[in-house]
């Protein structure tokens, strides 16, 4: 199967499972605001924008000081999506999904946490991981932008001190 039919493959199955596993995520917990589900549906659209390379879409929905933390490194739009054209150079295929969000909206500030699922993959590699998200977004002439941060979620907790 070429590279190209796989990517087209992951993209529909992904856009299958998203809006039902958002919804389950949603149902679990007490009703959003409005400006709550526009927040939940902004996040979903960078994810979507960045797995299709849809520059458009991905500028439409972050500030203009969007920067990202992720891997130990700070990252601004155009420097992650120059990051995201070269895996998909390379013919990797990359999903994420989002769950249990939270979101917090004070005024035109609103902080949104949760957990993405994700996997990486192309012929020779197929790797899942787990991070815990924050965002940061900011209310612009009614919509939602966003301010973003990432950390991965570590394999196993990491130890704890005794204190003596």
């Amino acid at each position: 199967m070429s590279s190209s039919l796989r990517i087209a493959l992951a993209i529909v199955v992904f856009e299958l499972i998203l809006p039902a596993h958002v919804s389950t995520a949603r149902a679990q917990q007490k009703p959003l605001t409005s400006d709550q589900r526009q927040i939940v549906d902004t996040m979903s659209a960078i994810f979507a924008a960045a797995r299709i390379d849809d520059v458009a879409k991905f500028n439409s929905v972050i500030a203009s000081d969007f920067y990202i933390f992720d891997g130990g490194e700070r990252f601004t739009a155009d420097s992650l999506l120059d990051l995201i054209k070269k895996q998909f150079a390379l013919g990797r295929v990359t999903v994420w999904t989002i769950s249990e969000p939270e979101v917090h909206v004070d005024c035109n500030t609103a902080l949104a946490t949760f957990t993405t699922h994700g996997s990486m993959h192309d012929t020779t590699l197929h790797k899942e991981a787990t991070w815990l998200e924050s965002a940061v977004l900011r209310k612009d002439d009614g919509r939602w932008l966003i301010l973003f941060h990432s950390t991965r979620v570590p394999a196993s907790p990491p130890a704890v001190p005794d204190k003596k």
